[in-house]
């Protein structure tokens, strides 16, 4: 079901028929959308808030960040 929102999206983003999309595009192309839709969702939440965006991380995620910074000290 992902692969058919991607091409959903590749489509409206860039006025094309989900045929065209599978012809023309590749993954350079979804390289592009994932960045440019991430860096405008996150903007879109920066202005929605009050205070600062923090990245949604999982404890685990956390945990790792902390272990790799205590070890460069």
């Amino acid at each position: 079901m992902n692969s058919i929102m991607q091409i959903d999206t590749l489509g409206q983003r860039y006025g094309l028929l989900p045929s065209q999309v599978l012809i023309k595009a590749d993954t350079f192309d979804l390289y592009i959308m994932d960045a440019a839709i991430t860096f405008e969702n996150y903007h879109k939440k920066k202005a929605n808030s009050k205070g600062p965006i923090a990245p949604d991380l999982t404890q685990e995620e956390l945990l790792q960040i902390l272990k790799k910074d205590k070890t460069k000290k």
